[in-house]
């Protein structure tokens, strides 16, 4: 490993580390869960199930990033998603691409942190950041793989960006529970 990655990660503790891996989990193992309900919805409108149950899987990322407060920890629970995925093979259907894909919506998720200095204190920015995550997946994985028309194409984008916003608002609830109740 790199110097500089090496530093990167000794500024997260054992406990921060374990965190992470758990945000990670909980995001991968939710999707096959809850797409297929989601399917429900989204079909008939010919949009991707993903699209909806993305707010609900992207929130683990928003809440890892909102619980630890340090700058890189929603990119640092999708490398670690990306990674589970491309090593177990079962969850991902995007193939190499997934390391794309899933890294995207951590970048999102901090780049919302850093732009508007907040680290997931507040409801604002979880929505805020919910909703980059969810928007950045989503159009990525379309320009990819779906290259939907314009029109549906807006319907998911919108869709998107309701989904990822009511999972940052649930994350940051979550987090404001945790809060000063882990020891860390």
């Amino acid at each position: 490993m790199s110097e500089q990655g090496s530093a990167f990660l000794r500024r997260f503790t054992v406990f921060d580390l374990i965190v992470i891996a758990l945000m990670a989990c909980l995001g991968i193992a939710t999707k096959p869960l809850v797409v297929p309900l989601a399917h429900i919805i989204t079909g008939p409108l010919f949009i991707p199930g993903g699209v909806l149950a993305g707010g609900f899987y992207m929130m683990w990322i928003v809440l890892g990033a909102a619980l630890i407060g340090k700058a890189g920890t929603a990119t640092l629970i999708a490398v670690v998603q990306a990674m589970v995925v491309m090593a177990v093979g079962m969850y991902g259907t995007h193939g190499i691409m997934s390391i794309f894909t899933y890294i995207l919506p951590g970048l999102a998720v901090d780049g919302v942190f850093l732009i508007s200095g907040h680290r997931g204190c507040c409801s604002g920015c979880c929505f805020a950041a919910g909703v980059a995550a969810n928007i950045s997946g989503t159009f990525l994985v379309n320009l990819v793989f779906f290259r939907l028309p314009l029109v549906p194409l807006v319907l998911s984008l919108s869709t998107a960006a309701l989904s990822g916003g009511v999972g940052g608002l649930i994350a940051h609830w979550v987090a404001r529970r945790f809060r000063g109740k882990l020891a860390w």
